[in-house]
């Protein structure tokens, strides 16, 4: 039984979450998330734990129950000018972390420099933060997908999620991205995403990108499909943030918030043979897995 057939529908179904990255970042970002949930068409964010705007999404978390939310495992800080590091203090996990005690900005280092142990240590900790806050993650998923720095690294990514009994966001579109094989990293009873829709940078730079999400209601595929966005506005602070950094910057979050805030997305979607999905729904379907 696959996992359509166990939330009830039939065998060939399209699936989807449409999920929202970085909540927690800034509160640029936390207001266009809660506006994407509120009043568009995202029904999944997750929240960084190490960022200054951490405790802004906890409220909304705790007061919107309604609303997949899950832990954003945090590892990396890829901006210029903008800074985070671990939530334990830097003398507990020293290799997590640069010369200043910030995270660093590549997996490349990330995986250079970090210690396993302190990895798992780390993330153990953003994830008892959060529930010591009175979060009740749905599933796990991982910032730069820096979890897929390593074979070392994905496996405590598994654990995690064993031990929590959360369903973690794998895909082998999002190994390959960040380098890490597939073929010899999945286990037969990983809960995978069958195909994850996200815009890359070269569909950004030719001015294409909301084009892009227009048509992506057309490409689901049956079984799990994930869109992955990261709403934010355009404003001084996010620009601020994202300074010198157009990947994934100001300007390429305000367009995501517009696309899945877009009526016209909203009935794009309505038109499509897809069923919208929660990773909550997932959680309970695959209890047997997970609890």
């Amino acid at each position: 039984m696959n996992l359509a057939e166990k939330l009830g529908f039939p065998e060939h179904t399209k699936l989807l979450i449409i999920h929202a990255d970085d909540a927690g970042l800034s509160h640029s970002q936390n207001r266009a998330t809660i506006r994407s949930l509120e009043n568009g068409i995202v029904n999944s964010y997750s929240i960084m734990v190490p960022c200054p705007w951490f405790y802004e999404m906890v409220v909304f978390a705790k007061d919107n129950p309604q609303f997949d939310n899950g832990i954003h495992l945090t590892l990396t800080c890829e901006w210029e000018t903008y800074k985070f590091g671990p939530v334990l203090p830097v003398s507990e996990v020293p290799s997590l972390v640069d010369s200043n005690g910030f995270f660093y900005k590549k997996r490349a280092l990330l995986k250079e420099n970090a210690r396993v142990e302190e990895v798992k240590k780390e993330l153990q900790a953003q994830i008892e933060r959060a529930i010591s806050f009175g979060l009740k993650p749905t599933h796990l998923d991982s910032h730069m997908y820096s979890m897929g720095s390593s074979p070392e690294f994905f496996q405590i990514y598994r654990e995690l999620g064993e031990q929590y009994h959360l369903p973690i966001l794998i895909g082998t579109q999002l190994m390959e991205m960040v380098g890490l094989d597939p073929a010899h990293n999945l286990n037969k009873k990983d809960l995978r995403i069958d195909k994850a829709h996200y815009g890359i940078w070269e569909i950004y730079e030719s001015g294409k990108l909301p084009e892009y999400y227009e048509q992506v209601f057309e490409d689901m595929v049956p079984g799990l499909n994930i869109i992955l966005i990261h709403p934010a506005y355009d404003d001084d602070e996010m620009k601020a943030v994202t300074v010198n950094h157009p990947n994934f910057g100001s300007e390429w979050r305000q367009i995501d918030l517009e696309s899945f805030t877009s009526k016209e997305n909203e009935l794009r979607m309505k038109r499509s043979d897809i069923q919208l999905i929660t990773w909550n729904d997932i959680r309970l379907a695959e209890q047997k897995v997970f609890q």
